[in-house]
């Protein structure tokens, strides 16, 4: 593995720093919004644009309070359900976790304009799903029950045809259905660490189980805990800016108690910080995840800021340069 740059910067603060006590930040990159979060966000913006307000979106477009609040500002309107939605020809969007394909044909239906914003990391996770469905094979997935991205690939294939594990005791107990082969798939924003062992345990039980060719863990959930498990040894406490509903960001948190962070905590703005955890600290570590815009990393350090006299600097470990086109019925040749 690459070496990580750490590049430094001037001491920030709002205070005389010879009244603060000094702080050593480091910042965690890559962190914050991902190339399929971004495009998620940039749907709901280019279809206010295109077709003007209102936009409604199914669910939360992303796991954030402050994008989902900063687009119903712009004009979007988030629903629970299709049953929300009028009938007066304004588009659906569907989130960047994905949806059953029951959604879909209810939307085409009822004859809804819809625009899908499902990350394309997902949508493969759900082509894979459905190859080996037709090869025959019954389908493991390794993820969280109740998330959205696990209810939009379960909801790939008929009932019963997918069997939900969540541990590696789920795997030990799993008995698959008599005479059909095996595979598997798995939910993309989760430990790197708990997917690896999750698959050795299939693969110890069941040889010949199929999987894909690549980890199904998205590249930008890797890249961010390859970060904080960089910065959580040299640091004694780790702040990770995220919604506590967002997968990537429980994981980033996670991620950092196991590589020895003794206070890791996840935060959605800086009015959460409990003050009392970060009694003494010299050095912290910060991240974002892939949901949560870089204005929130501002706020978090502004706020330590005024407490601290800090000197901030990023420890890099990989750069990203990954982008996903928008659908192309919201590409400029499409107007």
């Amino acid at each position: 593995m690459t070496e990580p740059a750490m590049t430094a910067k001037s001491p920030v603060g709002t205070a005389p720093v010879e009244t603060l006590p000094p702080l050593e930040i480091l910042l965690c990159s890559p962190r914050g919004f991902c190339a399929g979060v971004t495009r998620a966000i940039d749907v709901v913006e280019t279809a206010l644009r295109r077709f003007g307000p209102p936009v409604y979106v199914r669910h939360e477009i992303v796991h954030n309070r402050f994008v989902v609040e900063s687009l119903k500002a712009k004009g979007a309107v988030f629903v629970k359900d299709l049953h929300e939605v009028p009938d007066t020809g304004a588009p659906v969007i569907f989130s960047a976790h994905g949806v059953p394909k029951t959604v879909g044909e209810a939307a085409g239906g009822r004859h809804l304009l819809t625009l899908d914003a499902t990350c394309p990391l997902v949508t493969k996770v759900h082509r894979e799903a459905e190859i080996h469905f037709k090869r025959g094979r019954h389908v493991v997935l390794v993820g969280h029950a109740g998330h959205p991205e696990v209810i939009g690939t379960m909801g790939q294939l008929p009932d019963g045809a997918v069997t939900l594990v969540e541990t590696v005791e789920d795997i030990e107990a799993f008995e698959p259905p008599a005479g059909k082969d095996l595979a598997f798939v798995t939910q993309t924003t989760l430990s790197v660490d708990d997917t690896r062992d999750a698959i050795a345990a299939l693969k110890r039980r069941f040889p010949a189980v199929a999987g894909p060719h690549i980890e199904d863990i998205c590249y930008a959930t890797t890249n961010r805990q390859e970060a904080v498990k960089q910065v959580a040894p040299m640091v004694d406490a780790l702040v990770v800016v995220g919604a506590p509903n967002s997968s990537n960001s429980q994981r980033l948190r996670e991620a950092a108690e196991r590589a020895g962070c003794k206070v890791a905590v996840l935060v959605q703005r800086a009015d959460e910080i409990d003050w009392s955890r970060f009694e003494g600290i010299a050095r912290l570590g910060l991240t974002a995840g892939a949901s949560a815009p870089e204005v929130l990393v501002e706020e978090i350090l502004a706020a330590f800021a005024e407490r601290y006299a800090i000197t901030v600097s990023t420890v890099t470990t990989v750069k990203e340069d990954m982008f996903f086109p928008l659908p192309r019925e919201l590409r400029p040749d499409a107007a």
